[in-house]
């Protein structure tokens, strides 16, 4: 018993660690500081340099994984803020809206993904293959009307980053009227009558403080 104990308590500290250099990682991300020594690293998680190589081999390799994560983290997000959605063009809808609203909720994250959009649009985490799921479910429902499901997701991640970028060059602009206009553009684009993408995108949207909740 006292041994597992033990070996819970170093898990915990092995898991402490590596959440620390993740977010040291995805702090430099945002800040597009990825040329630093492995010792700025370890001083900005508050770590020993020698418990770096417990858990990452390189630089490259923990910098892929803080952004891998917190692609996963935007998308988990969404899955549980949409799990009771069974309209799947509602689920795109408000997966998109709820997007643009957290570049401002979480800008750290939101310049993440800003300054990896290549990643963003065509990574098999994170919120490119929820998107997909989404267009492709709406398609089958006959709810869009889509010929190319990955030019729809091309142009649902160009606008996505767009709007991101708009946020964060003009601070003073409103982010949900601008998320809301321009995935009501999208659900045009996809086929949806005006009155119908109207509609959908003034349906009230889940709490946002889970997000909030599960950044912290």
């Amino acid at each position: 018993m006292a041994e597992k104990t033990a070996q819970r308590r170093v898990d915990r500290r092995k898991a402490r660690t590596r959440t620390a250099l993740v977010c040291a990682a995805q702090r430099l991300l945002a800040e597009r500081r990825t040329d630093v020594p492995i010792l700025e690293i370890t001083e900005l998680a508050d770590i020993g340099v020698g418990s770096f190589y417990n858990h990452f081999d390189s630089k490259e390799d923990l910098f892929r994984v803080a952004v891998e994560e917190a692609l996963e983290w935007w998308g988990s997000v969404m899955d549980r803020l949409t799990a009771d959605v069974d309209d799947p063009a509602v689920a795109f809808t408000q997966s998109f809206r709820m997007t643009g609203r957290l570049h401002r909720r979480h800008p750290e994250l939101s310049r993440i993904l800003l300054h990896h959009g290549l990643e963003l649009a065509q990574s098999d985490r994170g919120l490119a293959p929820r998107a997909f799921h989404d267009i492709r479910a709406a398609v089958d429902a006959g709810r869009f009307e889509v010929e190319d499901l990955d030019l729809a997701l091309a142009v649902t991640a160009g606008a996505a980053l767009a709007l991101g970028a708009l946020l964060h060059a003009q601070p003073d602009r409103d982010d949900a009227t601008s998320a809301d206009l321009v995935v009501r553009g999208l659900l045009r684009q996809f086929g949806l009558p005006a009155d119908e993408a109207e509609r959908i995108c003034s349906l009230d949207l889940p709490d946002l403080e889970v997000a909030d909740t599960l950044a912290r």
